[in-house]
């Protein structure tokens, strides 16, 4: 598992990443940023570029900004500290603890959305973020009003993915009524104060100035200042005011649940209910031309399978006057974090750009026999005899499940090999390449594994998935020049 440290050329990659940076404010994308790259040690690099506020002052390590949607981490880790603790369950309705919601779908037969499905933006209400990002400061008795005079559901609860701030202002309020404490208070005591997080909290008028960065919007060319709003019913949709420090941290913590060697079970949430939250939970179609195989929402996080870099786990934050972005490999514990202090900006541009660099460089940097177990090697020596020797029954018996031969007989097999190996001429044994086809998976991913080996006529690609038993065999094969 892969440090900044160990990465080839890393002081050549960090001025890389540093200038997908500093090309936002070149840019005018926003008047200053701020990012820090961490790994499983920590943050490993750091950088700011353009001012923090109307005074010119650099962003730097401590300046703290508005995180927007982000927050939600926070708010769905509370949830499962409150489940963890016997004291709300994930499928109960959320009416049990807001009776002033009033569903109203299906029709004729209304269902509440559950704890879990709002959690996972499965909870059947409309996106609205335009709307949700201004309710910030509404107080409590204002936000039942809102839900008493009745809000529109877009479909039945359970039914699809639709992002929504408003479900996740229902958390906030879930949290309340459970705990006794404002969600504020409760995030603070039973999450941020136990991390060491001091520098996140939710009312940026508390900050001293120098501190707190301003929030602008882009008007004709110059760059306003926008006030800020104080902690409210919404608070739990996206009023964190925080750090890259603290934020890497909170990131690096959340990633940690599925680093075998950092002992997992330290701090306020188990690694099982934080592998829990870094887990599809409701699934998003990927776009067509996205590199994602799977893509979903988890518990307060996205959560991609990239078909390259295996899982990766980010959340976004759109804000008047800011855009965050947080975005880590948990099989590698390498990740970013930024904000810009302009209106809904877009920091994941560079945030994913720069992520993507670390891991082309993390993939370069492990040696392929690091990586592949030992029994893949051996299945692949018994492939390449059985191509570059003749078919042998008693080394095919060793590689191959009992179905193989059930599915297409041996000597078809063997007719159908021999054909192609006198089709490919002269091999290139000593550039043949392993590869594995399941990132993400076990075994570093090998369950799944290609073989490519180049040769006169162009290169011989074998394409294996293994099977379920003990110990590793292969189950089906296909092979093509």
């Amino acid at each position: 598992m892969p440090v900044f440290e160990d990465l080839l050329q890393r002081d050549a990659l960090a001025e890389k990443i540093d200038a997908l940076f500093h090309e936002r404010v070149e840019q005018r994308a926003t008047p200053g940023i701020r990012f820090a790259v961490f790994d499983r040690t920590g943050i490993t690099f750091e950088g700011g570029h353009g001012h923090a506020d109307t005074a010119d002052r650099p962003p730097a390590s401590h300046t703290r900004f508005r995180i927007a949607s982000c927050t939600k981490s926070f708010t769905a880790a509370a949830i499962l500290v409150l489940r963890d603790r016997g004291l709300l369950s994930l499928d109960t309705p959320v009416t049990h603890y807001v009776p002033a919601l009033k569903p109203t779908l299906p029709e004729g037969r209304p269902e509440a959305p559950t704890v879990r499905m709002l959690l996972s933006m499965a909870g059947g209400l409309p996106t609205d973020d335009p709307w949700a990002d201004r309710q910030e400061s509404l107080s409590n008795a204002a936000f039942m009003a809102v839900l008493e005079s009745g809000v529109r559901f877009a479909t039945a609860p359970g039914t699809r993915y639709e992002y929504s701030n408003l479900g996740y202002a229902l958390l906030g309020q879930v949290i309340e009524a459970v705990s006794g404490e404002r969600y504020v208070d409760f995030v603070t005591n039973h999450l941020l104060s136990p991390l060491g997080l001091h520098e996140t909290g939710f009312d940026p008028l508390s900050i001293a100035p120098e501190r707190m960065a301003t929030g602008f919007r882009d008007v004709d060319g110059n760059w306003l200042p926008l006030p800020f709003t104080g902690p409210g019913a919404f608070s739990a949709i996206g009023g964190a005011v925080t750090t890259t420090h603290d934020l890497a941290r909170w990131a690096g913590w959340l990633g940690a649940a599925f680093d075998p060697a950092s002992g997992g079970e330290e701090g306020p949430l188990s690694a099982a209910s934080r592998r829990e939250m870094q887990r599809i939970q409701c699934p998003i179609a990927p776009e067509p031309a996205d590199d994602i195989r799977l893509k979903g929402y988890g518990f307060g996080l996205l959560v991609e399978h990239h078909i390259r870099f295996g899982p990766i786990v980010s959340h976004s934050g759109g804000y008047p006057g800011f855009s965050s972005h947080m975005r880590w490999n948990p099989q590698t514990g390498l990740g970013v974090v930024a904000f810009e202090n302009a209106t809904y900006s877009g920091a994941w541009t560079p945030t994913t750009a720069a992520l993507d660099l670390l891991l082309d460089r993390a993939s370069e940097t492990g040696r392929p026999d690091d990586t592949q177990p030992s029994v893949v090697r051996d299945l692949s020596k018994g492939l390449l005899r059985l191509l570059t020797e003749g078919w042998d029954d008693m080394v095919a018996d060793a590689i191959f499940l009992e179905n193989v031969a059930m599915d297409r007989p041996y000597r078809e097999r063997a007719t159908e090999l021999a054909a192609l190996r006198e089709r490919a001429g002269v091999l290139a044994l000593d550039k043949l390449k392993i590869l594995a086809a399941d990132p993400g998976g076990a075994d570093n991913g090998f369950g799944r594994f290609d073989l490519h080996l180049p040769c006169a006529a162009g290169e011989i690609v074998a394409k294996v998935l293994c099977g379920p038993p003990k110990p590793l065999r292969i189950q089906s094969i296909t092979w093509r020049l």
